[in-house]
């Protein structure tokens, strides 16, 4: 089974049914469902997805889905050491950079993202969905 670290996009492709992304993120999910895919998200991604959902479907809606969500996923932590590390990486967004240092700290190494670009410095294997669902189906 291949552990993941979801980036915040293509979870909200799947949380808001953003066209024409959802169908390809959702089967990301039917794996992580499957037991073919373990999922992970920081800590910090589930505020972002809460605050953005939020403005969009609204409190109770945005709690519900968060819910479901970390049923579904493990939550890694960001601490003092992820925040240092991120600070001195050579991911420019400090967001993503976040993201990649808790994946490592974790033991992760694949993120799964629709902006491959944003972690281009990243020392992690980086995949879109589609190409993990294209790896996976080999």
């Amino acid at each position: 089974m291949i552990r993941i670290l979801l980036d915040t996009n293509v979870i909200l492709d799947v949380a808001l049914k953003r066209k024409p992304h959802f169908e390809t993120s959702s089967k990301i999910f039917s794996y992580i469902d499957d037991i073919r895919l373990k999922g992970h998200v920081t800590a910090t991604t589930l505020t972002e997805i809460y605050y953005i959902f939020k403005k969009v479907k609204g409190n109770k809606l945005a709690i519900e889905f968060l819910s479901n969500l970390i049923e579904m996923v493990a939550v890694i932590g960001v601490d003092k050491s992820t925040v240092l590390d991120a600070l001195h990486s050579n991911i420019i967004d400090f967001e993503d950079a976040i993201q990649v240092s808790a994946a490592k700290q974790s033991g992760l190494r694949v993120i799964v993202t629709r902006n491959k670009s944003d972690f281009k410095n990243a020392s992690l294997e980086v995949y879109s969905p589609a190409e993990l669902l294209n790896l996976l189906a080999d």
